[in-house]
């Protein structure tokens, strides 16, 4: 059996599958073995296999058995495997260490990379995949939205307003249902 995955959040006493036999009389059902942190229950007399627990994601897939026996005689039984994958849930957004950054930048130089954000996302999977991004100031500065690089597009004059520029970055993440984001202020001052 390899039930629909369950998501993280899964309250104890769900649903996860229904196991049956094709048997002339009736059987008793047990969970034997692969299941030693107690994640699961299952009724003894229909099968129907439910959560005991709340479910930690670092512990899945999870692969038990289950035991079907002669209701009248111990020694007629069979076995079946359960598979049970549990699904990430977007818990978190992303989080740089710091929300705002003061860099400088000399004036006249050529296109240039002035520093790499990086924020971290506790999410497993596409959920803490991130990509950066820039609020503001899309023509003079830009990010590669893979590494976090920060560079400027053109060279700046100290004697021509503005000498401070603030960028606001973000990072996203992939997740589902819904992309989360996390945001960093860098103030880039052109020195002379």
């Amino acid at each position: 059996y390899q039930p629909t995955p369950l998501s993280e959040k899964t309250l104890p006493d769900t649903f996860v599958v229904h196991i049956s036999v094709l048997y002339k009389v009736p059987v008793v059902y047990s969970i034997v073995s692969g299941d030693e942190k107690g994640y699961f229950m299952i009724d003894s007399s229909t099968g129907i296999v439910r959560t005991r627990k709340n479910l930690t994601l670092d512990d899945f897939p999870v692969t038990f058995n289950v035991r079907a026996t002669d209701s009248s005689e111990d020694s007629i039984f069979n076995e079946v495997s359960v598979t049970v994958e549990v699904i990430d849930e977007n818990d978190f957004p992303p989080v740089f260490p710091s929300s705002l950054l003061e860099e400088s930048l000399k004036e006249n130089l050529p296109a240039t990379q002035i520093v790499q954000l990086k924020a971290q996302d506790d999410d497993k999977g596409r959920n803490g995949l991130l990509r950066y991004g820039i609020l503001s100031e899309g023509a003079l500065f830009s990010i590669d939205e893979e590494t976090g690089i920060l560079s400027s597009t053109v060279p700046f004059d100290y004697e021509e307003e503005p000498t401070e520029y603030q960028i606001v970055v973000y990072a996203e993440d992939d997740g589902i249902p819904e992309k989360k984001r996390g945001y960093c202020t860098v103030v880039i001052k052109i020195v002379d």
